[in-house]
């Protein structure tokens, strides 16, 4: 189990390391691969694949074939879709809400997790479960940087990723306070350039990602 969490624990740094995670909604396993190479190429070897659709998966494992792209699984609600997206080639998990089933499978199965919080409730019991990184979701709607910042003071160890409702014009604000890790936003290839094949516009948008959350955390 300590080798398991450990290897979570490393995947989990590199997932943040960029301080943006690409959230991507896709159904056409097709167009999965090129997806990820576009991210690769701009500099932002990360997403996440929100289990939205009948072939999120499929799509799923065909990103995860990328080669230097690190894929995870996202709107994972139930322990038994975690069995499914690491077999699949999920390296990390993200759920909207904390579950204690779903963090202690992923715990087992060496996969870096990131269970939704948006109360100091949840975000106390996120504490009891050891964890130290949590999603703060749905971002924008729960209070945005306000409402992280006065999580902060009474969980000074937790670190944040707010996701939901965040784009280019409002990741920096997040991004300057010290307890935000990263944000996760479906600004960086949405479905209207995966639909267009605008895989240049997806690899610049990744690129201006990372440059910006760059100068956010500077």
């Amino acid at each position: 189990m300590t080798s398991s969490r450990s290897t979570g624990a490393a995947v989990l740094d590199a997932v943040l390391a960029r301080g943006v995670i690409p959230v991507v909604s896709l159904d056409n396993p097709a167009t999965a691969a090129d997806v990820g190479q576009a991210l690769v190429a701009g500099g932002l070897p990360v997403a996440e694949v929100t289990l939205r659709s009948e072939l999120a998966e499929e799509c799923l494992h065909r990103m995860a074939q990328v080669p230097h792209l690190l894929v995870g699984a996202g709107t994972v609600v139930r322990p038994d879709q975690v069995d499914r997206v690491h077999q699949a080639g999920a390296r990390f998990v993200v759920s909207p809400g904390l579950d204690p089933q779903i963090v202690e499978r992923c715990r087992e199965l060496g996969l870096a997790v990131l269970p939704g919080v948006a109360t100091a409730t949840e975000v106390q019991s996120a504490a009891r479960l050891d964890l130290d990184v949590v999603k703060f979701f749905p971002a924008a709607a729960a209070g945005g940087t306000a409402t992280i910042a006065a999580l902060a003071g009474p969980f000074p160890k937790m670190r944040f990723v707010p996701t939901g409702g965040i784009d280019a014009g409002t990741m920096a604000a997040y991004l300057a306070l010290g307890c935000v890790a990263a944000v996760g936003g479906s600004w960086i290839a949405t479905r209207k350039a995966v639909a267009e094949g605008d895989w240049a516009g997806i690899e610049a948008e990744a690129r201006r990602a990372v440059e910006s959350a760059g100068q956010a955390r500077a």
